[in-house]
């Protein structure tokens, strides 16, 4: 008796026509996607393009549109001996508070990974600087590293380390170490969590077979957890670098005069400080929006090295 042969499933029949994919479910995936870019072109690239047209114009905040000047307010920009103090001062800070706040969360986060005792209150009190305004956080720093009754001098002079009190924004380094200090103490904690959020998920099978070969707490987290974690690594760092280019309140409210003129003789304006200074106080939009894209660019710069840095140190 012949035995009658049935199709093979996955397999059309013969002289029957493939099935096709009706044409909502290949829409489907954009009608997902469109939502982030429609607000990314409102919120983001609609006032990236007005910025740019803006820099073109001799425009003033409340007056509006003037005439057009081209790449004049560029030029004059660069010509700006502020301009390059502004942008030492942001990349001192930047590198000041960046490198010791990753290398600290790192070791935090190691710290926290390993079995301690109330390990949930002692993740929850790193995040405390997260839920105290900056507003807060700048006024005791403030007088934390102040001239005369600060608590910052008065132990360095017990221990011998200087010798008189330190006017702490009155100097270029002393100011930035100080900003440095605020920043480190208000980002550890949360780029830790982070950080511990990654331990967390690389297998106990590797720390195990590390610990059966003998190898030291230290080396494990060297040849074990640091590769493991290194796309995070990437993420704050990249992540790091565009919040502390963009440093704002810090050194704004660190100037006891409030005027974005960061210090006297501007040691310690960014910036962001500056785009301030000409945006809202001299109300000189079209030059504020000059500086505005100059410091987009030294982000994107800044951003892409570092990035290229690590994926270079990723494949060795």
């Amino acid at each position: 008796m012949a035995v009658q042969a049935h199709p093979t499933p996955g397999r059309t029949r013969p002289g029957r026509p493939p099935r096709r994919l009706r044409p909502e479910r290949h829409l489907l995936p954009y009608l997902f996607v469109a939502p982030f870019f429609l607000v990314f072109g409102v919120f983001g690239l609609y006032p990236l393009l007005q910025t740019f047209w803006v820099s073109l114009h001799d425009w003033d905040r409340l007056a509006g549109q003037g005439a057009w000047v081209g790449f004049d307010n560029f030029t004059r920009l660069l010509e700006d001996s502020d301009f390059y103090t502004a942008t030492f001062n942001t990349l001192s800070i930047f590198v000041l508070s960046t490198v010791p706040q990753l290398l600290a969360a790192l070791g935090l986060a190691w710290l926290l990974d390993r079995r301690l005792r109330a390990r949930s209150a002692w993740r929850a009190l790193i995040l405390v600087p997260q839920y105290v305004s900056v507003v807060a956080v700048a006024l005791v720093f403030s007088q934390l590293f102040g001239r005369d009754f600060g608590i910052v001098n008065w132990v360095l002079e017990n221990l011998g380390v200087i010798g008189a009190p330190v006017d702490w924004t009155a100097d270029t380094w002393s100011s930035h170490l100080a900003i440095s200090f605020m920043v480190m103490w208000r980002w550890t904690g949360y780029n830790a969590l982070i950080f511990l959020a990654a331990m967390q998920a690389v297998p106990r099978d590797l720390y195990e077979s590390a610990q059966i070969d003998g190898a030291s707490r230290f080396l494990t987290f060297r040849k074990v957890t640091l590769p493991a974690i290194r796309p995070t690594i990437v993420f704050t760092v990249v992540i790091s670098t565009i919040g502390g280019l963009q440093l704002f309140a810090e050194p704004f409210l660190f100037d006891q005069q409030g005027n974005a003129e960061g210090g006297a003789e501007h040691q310690f304006q960014t910036l962001t400080l500056m785009l301030y200074k000409y945006g809202f106080i001299n109300n000189d939009a079209g030059y504020a929006s000059a500086v505005s894209w100059v410091l987009f660019l030294v982000i994107a710069v800044v951003a892409a090295v570092n990035f290229l840095l690590a994926r270079r140190s990723e494949r060795r």
